[in-house]
């Protein structure tokens, strides 16, 4: 079977990374107890370095995982409830609305938040704690919009998750997620560095060398190696890295449990059952997305930036998955959900 994978996977993928498209892809498939991985491109195409297995990523959005499985876990132990109102942990909310939102809304895109910093035109600013807060509380939604009544997806209210996180265990957010989740999983090659005043990770040489230059969609260099990219100008708001050895790991622990604690086992099947549905097709989960497809049930969660793209995707009861990193912007991580994740079900 490895040898049909690896025909589907090369004749999906291939076409969308060539040597004349920006940047480079990494790409690994779970699928019958076994890791398959595939390279293409350059991390960095000035210096000719090639793309792979360890070559370190920007994930964008799919740092959201980490944050709903760091709730879900804290939900398991009893530290925490879904129902709980944010404001119980940053009590310096006080707003009509804001107040009335509980870490469920945040952690399934519930809550109705969608701030300026959440959509184009992005605003040409940073936005320091105290402003964010003051946003927060002077927040009035749409008309009809209501806590936990709509989806509405918002990169905000996970910035918010993460400071309730940190207010909560008294840790910033990249400690918990490493010392609860990544270690725990054996995810050596995962974090969210620090970022510099040029916007920049601080990152050992020797690990800046694995950390790949972005690329646009047309392209064009945007920031250096390791730039992290926010609209939050405080601690832990940056990007998260990894690579698509440390993915195999993780899909290998959402597929088969392969997980040593059975609290965080069981956490990381709860961020994955669907909490919203949106319409007919597709539901939210806690931070991943449920979409059903012809006699195929996928479990999975994109991610981008204008440099970056990333795409994770589990098809839970064929025990298999597959994970896109990308160097470059718009990459079409689509192909996976509705064209390779279904060919490989029907294997």
């Amino acid at each position: 079977m490895s040898a049909q994978i690896r025909d589907i996977v090369t004749h999906e993928l291939a076409p969308t990374a060539t040597a004349a498209d920006p940047g480079g892809l990494a790409a690994v498939v779970y699928a019958g107890g076994h890791l398959d991985f595939f390279n293409y491109g350059f991390a960095d195409a000035a210096a000719k370095r090639p793309v792979t297995p360890d070559t370190l990523f920007n994930l964008a959005s799919l740092r959201k995982i980490f944050e709903a499985t760091l709730v879900a876990l804290g939900t398991e132990r009893g530290e925490l409830r879904l129902d709980d109102p944010v404001s119980k942990y940053l009590p310096e909310l006080h707003g009509d609305y804001i107040s009335r939102v509980t870490l469920r809304e945040l952690v399934t895109h519930t809550s109705g938040l969608l701030l300026p910093t959440d959509h184009p035109p992005w605003p040409n600013a940073t936005f320091s704690r105290d402003q964010f807060i003051a946003m927060l509380n002077a927040w009035t939604p749409q008309a009809g919009e209501e806590p936990g009544k709509q989806r509405i997806y918002t990169h905000a209210g996970y910035v918010l998750l993460q400071l309730a996180l940190e207010r909560r265990y008294g840790e910033p957010i990249g400690t918990l997620i490493e010392s609860r989740i990544l270690k725990p999983l054996g995810m050596t090659s995962t974090f969210i560095p620090e970022r510099g005043e040029d916007g920049r990770a601080l990152l050992r040489p020797e690990i800046m060398q694995r950390v790949v230059q972005g690329y646009s969609d047309q392209g064009m260099p945007i920031g250096p190696s390791g730039n992290q990219q926010s609209y939050y100008d405080f601690p832990g708001t940056g990007q998260m890295y990894s690579s698509a050895r440390d993915f195999g790991t993780l899909l290998r622990a959402c597929l088969d449990g392969a997980v040593i604690d059975p609290e965080l086992r069981a956490a990381l099947e709860m961020t994955e059952r669907e909490s919203f549905r949106i319409d007919a097709k597709f539901g939210q989960a806690m931070a991943w997305e449920n979409v059903r497809l012809d006699g195929v049930a996928v479990v999975d969660k994109p991610g981008g930036l204008n440099s970056a793209s990333a795409y994770i995707g589990l098809v839970p009861a064929r025990k298999l998955g597959i994970a896109l990193l990308a160097n470059r912007g718009e990459y079409p991580h689509e192909i996976a959900r509705y064209t390779i994740l279904p060919a490989l079900a029907k294997l």
